[in-house]
């Protein structure tokens, strides 16, 4: 019996920190600040020690560990990989977006995805949520980013948006023919037909589904900001998707859109820009999040006399563009949960993290801020276990900026070290 006692416990020190120091760390990266997950404590000189692309632990710099490679950050912050609830990899909005539209291969969209991709993990966003972009491109360039043959982001993708006949989502403005050869089966009318589209983009490989639940800026028509699904349709989807395990996303600017997908049981609202009071009671009250994608009504603004937006589209980026930051932070005042999203695609790759410092100006803090662009993504996607902080267990996702972000967050428009899953892909 007591020989079987002493194996027990040599195997209970096998098993425990002791053989985890034996073992020795693929990776440490020590770090002068410490902002390990955003709203809590900033902690100093700690050692982040990494294997298998996992975090195992954090402890003071000085208990060392056999570490085949260290990143030395002492006179960095260090924080998680940022997260982006709202972009589209494949695309940028500039003179050439419509002709892109009829004349882009999804190849070619795959290889302008990647360079896209490149840059946003440079930028220090690690995993990002792409809403809208051709389904077949789109998942190749996720599964291609995930079996480690491109550098990128980690990415949760939608495939084309959900949209009604003439909707936002929908083909405009070219001939009968062409529209008809770029139908993606994403284009529904009425609640058995959008039944069928949520379907047939999950059998396509949707990891969530975006509903364009009112007219849109960028869409080359004159139909308004409005709601454009009706009810029934939008609780048809809604549930539909539900059913098959995927979040839902609502492309919404107007109040009746917004409310109604809120009432439908939608989990998150982008945009948002018409909502009101009554809108944020209805937030809370469903549990639903807000993206509200303030760099993009910035761009459309900035670009509304640039010559190559089109009259709908100029008309539209001056009404609905100069709103949206005044709706940020009555949200904010208002209690409703909110999650960092761009829409970048229409800003420029690489250049998310301007978002925050709109922010800022909304009345956010820094730290609420970088929350809702690392937990609060994480949270509602339900990733939370793998991604959003540092911690023992989580993936290696893991940057750094020279300066305080939590003094003045614009410093994250500059990164210097990028780790994604315990690679760096940017650093010293």
């Amino acid at each position: 019996m007591k020989r079987i006692m002493i194996a027990a416990a040599a195997l209970a020190l096998l098993s425990g920190p002791a053989a985890a120091q034996e073992m020795g760390f693929d990776h440490c990266v020590l770090a002068g600040r410490l902002i390990a997950e955003a709203g809590k404590p900033t902690l100093t000189n700690q050692l982040i020690r990494i294997r298998g692309g996992k975090i195992v632990d954090i402890v003071p710099a000085s208990a060392g560990g056999s570490c085949a490679k260290t990143d030395n950050l002492s006179g960095m912050t260090v924080l998680p990989g940022l997260v982006d609830a709202h972009v589209h990899l494949l695309s940028e909005l500039g003179p050439n977006s419509r002709i892109n539209e009829v004349t882009q291969s999804p190849e070619a969209l795959v290889i302008e995805g990647a360079a896209n991709a490149h840059k946003t993990l440079m930028a220090g966003f690690t995993t990002v949520v792409d809403l809208g972009g051709e389904p077949s491109a789109i998942f190749a360039l996720r599964d291609g980013i995930a079996a480690g043959k491109l550098d990128g982001p980690r990415v949760l993708a939608a495939g084309a948006a959900i949209t009604p006949h003439g909707g936002h989502a929908d083909i405009h403005g070219f001939r009968p023919d062409v529209m008809a050869g770029l139908d993606r089966s994403n284009t529904c009318s009425g609640a058995d037909d959008c039944r069928r589209a949520v379907r047939e983009m999950v059998r396509a490989g949707a990891d969530a589904i975006k509903i364009t639940a009112t007219g849109g800026v960028l869409s080359n028509t004159k139909a308004g900001l409005g709601q454009q699904f009706t009810d029934e349709e939008l609780k048809a989807i809604i549930d539909t998707a539900h059913a098959l395990g995927r979040k839902t996303s609502a492309h919404a600017h107007g109040k009746s859109g917004i409310d109604a997908s809120l009432r439908a049981g939608i989990d998150s609202i982008e945009h948002g820009t018409y909502g009101d009071a009554e809108s944020f009671k209805l937030y809370k009250a469903s549990a639903a999040v807000l993206s509200p994608t303030t760099l993009a009504g910035a761009t459309v603004v900035a670009q509304a006399d640039s010559g190559w937006l089109t009259p709908a589209q100029r008309t539209k980026a001056l009404e609905a563009g100069p709103l949206m930051l005044d709706m940020l932070r009555r949200a904010r005042l208002a209690g409703v949960k909110i999650i960092f999203g761009t829409d970048t695609g229409v800003s420029k790759h690489g250049e998310n993290a301007k978002e925050l410092a709109l922010w800022i100006q909304a009345g956010f803090t820094p730290s609420e801020a970088i929350r809702a662009a690392t937990m609060g993504v994480a949270e509602h996607y339900g990733v939370a276990n793998e991604i959003g902080s540092i911690a023992p267990g989580k993936s290696a996702d893991i940057i750094a900026v020279a300066g305080d972000p939590l003094v003045d967050v614009k410093t994250l428009q500059n990164m210097a070290f990028v780790m994604k899953s315990g690679e760096v892909h940017k650093g010293p």
